[in-house]
């Protein structure tokens, strides 16, 4: 009986092997990336860090290194490249074991062992960038007393005039989500789920899953009134009713404070690839809407921040009352983007 009571559920059985299937892919792919902003670079720079190798635009980020004093960045100077995507098959096939021949026991020492290396990796990854941005070239171009260009663990740091972002890539996320698939397998065989929730297994686990299956699609920007800047005229954001905003095919998110200023920064930025477009809801407060599901009316008595003066709307009754309330005429997306 003692036996039978420590076998895993058929649940946490499908779940380790999908954990372990977010593993084997996570091999292949970039785990990591730092996104380095600034005016000259409008599309940013890239930088990936993969289980084996760097990729990206690490030789021009070499370059700009090289100003400031920072080393080079090459794939053979780190030796975690040698043992990583073999830690990655490690945990991935350990995963497949325990799903099928395991018990709670080695369910829990698996888990545990998983939260050691996920700390252990993320306090090496700041060990490499705190050595990289404070072993500074004391003989290099540019010195500013003080100054570290240590980028950040996880999220935005400015750094001179580049912003700064570090954030999981693909592979990261794999292993966000191979994580909370082995903790919800590690609860409900513990029992602790079946004390506070009364809900079947399977409808708990759509909780964990569902998150990541939203996520597979680009978010709609947010607008911050009286905080962000128009990336196009550089004034402050304060109307929600005719800001806008696009994101390119590499993630990255521009705002603006008037829909005329998305149409100059995109016809003056003709060699960069957009994903999408995104206008504000006239009838709303700072809500922002694709193009391709907006309605447009343009006149002069609705006197946009920059005089572009175009209002969107997410119906078309509402558009055409405006229409006829501030004389204004129907314009299509097509016409106001060229």
């Amino acid at each position: 009986m003692r036996n039978e009571n420590q076998k895993l559920s058929t649940l946490s059985k499908a779940l380790l092997v999908i954990s372990a299937i977010c593993l084997g892919v996570a091999i292949f792919v970039p785990l990591w990336r730092i996104e380095l902003s600034a005016p000259q670079y409008p599309e940013g720079l890239m930088l990936q860090i993969f289980p084996d190798k760097l990729g990206g635009q690490v030789e021009i980020i070499n370059g700009l290194n090289h100003y400031i004093g920072m080393k080079t960045l090459h794939t053979e100077d780190f030796f975690e490249f040698t043992i990583l995507p073999y830690l990655i098959g490690f945990f991935a096939l350990i995963a497949l074991l325990v799903g099928f021949f395991g018990n709670k026991r080695s369910l829990y020492a698996f888990f545990g062992l998983f939260v050691v290396f996920g700390i252990v990796a993320m306090v090496d990854f700041y060990r490499w960038n705190y050595n990289y941005g404070h072993n500074l070239d004391p003989n290099a171009a540019i010195i500013v007393p003080g100054m570290a260009y240590q980028p950040p663990l996880i999220g935005y740091k400015q750094l001179l005039n580049f912003g700064a972002y570090s954030i999981p890539d693909t592979g990261g996320w794999l292993f966000v989500a191979s994580g909370l698939l082995l903790l919800f397998a590690t609860l409900k065989e513990s029992g602790f789920l079946n004390k506070f929730i009364k809900i079947k297994s399977a409808a708990l686990a759509m909780v964990f899953v569902i998150p990541f299956a939203s996520c597979s699609g680009p978010e709609t920007p947010k607008l911050k009134l009286n905080t962000d800047n128009c990336d196009y005229c550089k004034m402050t954001i304060a109307d929600g009713r005719f800001g806008a905003a696009l994101t390119t095919q590499k993630g990255r998110v521009y705002k603006f404070d008037d829909l005329s200023c998305m149409v100059h920064y995109k016809n003056e930025n003709k060699a960069t690839e957009f994903r999408q477009f995104y206008v504000s809801d006239f009838t709303k407060t700072n809500v922002l809407i694709p193009v391709e599901q907006a309605f447009f009316i343009k006149g002069e008595q609705i006197r946009s921040p920059m005089r572009g003066d175009v209002a969107a709307f997410s119906d078309a009754e509402s558009a055409k009352m405006h229409l006829e309330k501030l004389g204004a005429e129907s314009v299509e997306w097509a016409n106001i983007a060229n």
